[in-house]
C-alpha cells in the first residue's frame, strides 16, 4: 500500500491545484460571478469524476499487472474517483469562499486545496484498503 499512497496523493494536489488555477483566474477575471458559480461547479465536479474515472481505470490495470491482487486495483481505481472529485470540488470552492471572505484565493487557496486534496486521498485509498483488503 505503501508504494501507491504518493500516486493517490500526487493526483490529487494536480488535479486540485488545476481547478484552483482555474477558479482564482476566473475570479480575477470576472468570469466567475454569484449567478454562475453553481453551474462552473458542478462542471468542475463532473470533470473530476470523470477524470478519476480515466485515471483509476488506468491505475487499476498497472495496479491489477503489476501486484496481481484484483482487489488492489479496486481499491486504486475507487480512490482515484473519490481523490479527484474531491480535489476538482476543494479546488473551485475552497477559491470562491476565500473571495467572499474578501481573502485574496491567488496566495490562500494553494495550502487549503492541497490539504485537503492529501486528506481525503488518504483516507480514501486506506479506507477502502481496510474494507476491502482485510
Amino acid at each position: 500500500l505503501a508504494v501507491l499512497m504518493p500516486i493517490v496523493a500526487s493526483m490529487g494536489g494536480n488535479a486540485g491545484t488545476q481547478s484552483m488555477t482555474v477558479a482564482v483566474r476566473a475570479l480575477a477575471t470576472r468570469e466567475l460571478t454569484g449567478q454562475n458559480t453553481r453551474r462552473v461547479v458542478w462542471r468542475e465536479l463532473v470533470v473530476g469524476l470523470i477524470n478519476g474515472a480515466a485515471f483509476g481505470l488506468i491505475m487499476a490495470a498497472v495496479v491489477g499487472l503489476w501486484f496481481g491482487v484484483p482487489m488492489l486495483a479496486v481499491v486504486i481505481a475507487l480512490s482515484m474517483v473519490a481523490t479527484l472529485a474531491s480535489a476538482a470540488l476543494s479546488g473551485i470552492v475552497l477559491p470562491v469562499i476565500l473571495d467572499k471572505m474578501n481573502v485574496d484565493p491567488a496566495l490562500a487557496s494553494g495550502p487549503f486545496v492541497t490539504t485537503v486534496t492529501d486528506v481525503v486521498g488518504f483516507f480514501a485509498f486506506l479506507g477502502l484498503a481496510s474494507v476491502m483488503l482485510l
